[in-house]
């Protein structure tokens, strides 16, 4: 829980100032150097992790765990900057009518990947162990990198915006705010992001006390075919005409569903919840990009996705860090007990 908490506030942190660059510079760039820093941070990640001895490195109270944790979230963190680009890419390419499409078949493409992720790390881990996986993380960064190098994105010219400044939070807020409901939308989507804090603290100690590291890993990578299902929908028939509705809809259901599919400790419940969960989400995230994609102007888009990245992400470390301190008090001797009482 307190490392997604980290995770998650770094994410907001950086999310208005990866806006900011977005809207700067040409969007192939943002990926390549988003891509670089991946890669050299995963690289110093390895060096730190085969050159310190166990006991140090393990040792949470002392200084080099959270070393080697930092370098490692900050390699992650840095992945949102090619999001946010990748937003702004299909607003380039792609004409409007097909922008829901386009998003979903963005979602699919990230289910393949969370399916591969999931399957391939479980069984790493559980079988190679940590050193061998940190190579193999390595390599398989690099490969993109390698393939953004041969990629060409046709952009022209940079669309300018005479106000923008480096981090420009006033300029996201501004385009947000002169878009009748966008704000609201926005705080809506917030909101909701204080369940995902909740997922993020439980969903892996809770899995793994029904299923195997190995098993866990090829069960995420079962549920993650939701993605691709999800995704493929919505690359088909879109969003309907009003994506807003569409979204209210589908995170209602998510509601039900998150108070349905742990209600027993069944691993063919969970399975079937988690697939489930992952079919709706692509029509929810590609519902918001979808909107702001029609209505913010590109010059503008990177900012506004940056300043909702800041919102939305900043609602889930709350839940995710106090998850586990609620846990650590129902369970100590005499808070957990007067609770249990109460």
């Amino acid at each position: 829980g307190v490392l997604s908490g980290v995770y998650m506030i770094l994410f907001a942190a950086c999310s208005m100032w990866f806006g900011s660059l977005v809207d700067r510079y040409r969007k192939h760039r943002v990926m390549v150097v988003s891509a670089w820093f991946s890669l050299i941070a995963f690289a110093i990640a390895c060096v730190v992790f085969f050159a310190l001895p166990a006991d140090a490195l393990l040792d949470i109270g002392g200084p080099w765990f959270w070393v080697f944790i930092l370098i490692l979230l900050a390699g992650c963190v840095v992945e949102l900057l090619r999001g946010l680009a990748l937003s702004t890419t299909v607003t380039l390419l792609v004409p409007e009518p097909k922008h829901a499409n386009a998003n979903g078949l963005v979602g699919t493409v990230q289910g393949l990947s969370f399916i591969a992720t999931s399957v391939f790390s479980g069984l790493s881990i559980g079988m190679l162990g940590m050193g061998p996986t940190m190579i193999i993380a390595f390599v398989l960064t690099a490969i993109p990198v390698m393939h953004l190098h041969l990629l060409r994105i046709p952009e022209p010219e940079i669309a300018h915006d005479p106000n923008r400044s480096a981090v420009d939070f006033r300029g996201g807020w501004l385009a947000m705010l002169a878009v009748p409901g966008l704000l609201g939308l926005v705080f809506f989507t917030t909101f909701n992001n204080l369940t995902s804090g909740v997922y993020m603290a439980l969903l892996d100690p809770y899995g793994l006390n029904m299923f195997s590291v190995e098993m866990w890993g090829i069960v995420f990578g079962i549920a993650g075919t939701g993605f691709i299902v999800g995704g493929a929908i919505v690359a088909k028939w879109g969003l309907g005409k009003n994506p807003l509705r569409t979204m209210l809809v589908l995170i209602m259901a998510l509601g039900v569903l998150g108070a349905a599919f742990t209600i027993r400790e069944w691993q063919w419940l969970f399975i079937v919840g988690i697939w489930l969960f992952m079919v709706m989400m692509p029509a929810v995230e590609a519902a918001e990009q979808t909107v702001i994609q029609r209505v913010v102007p590109f010059e503008k888009q990177g900012r506004v996705f940056g300043l909702a990245m800041t919102f939305e992400a900043s609602a889930a470390p709350i839940t995710s860090l106090l998850t586990p301190f609620a846990i650590h008090v129902g369970h100590h001797p005499v808070l957990g007990g007067a609770l249990h009482g109460w």
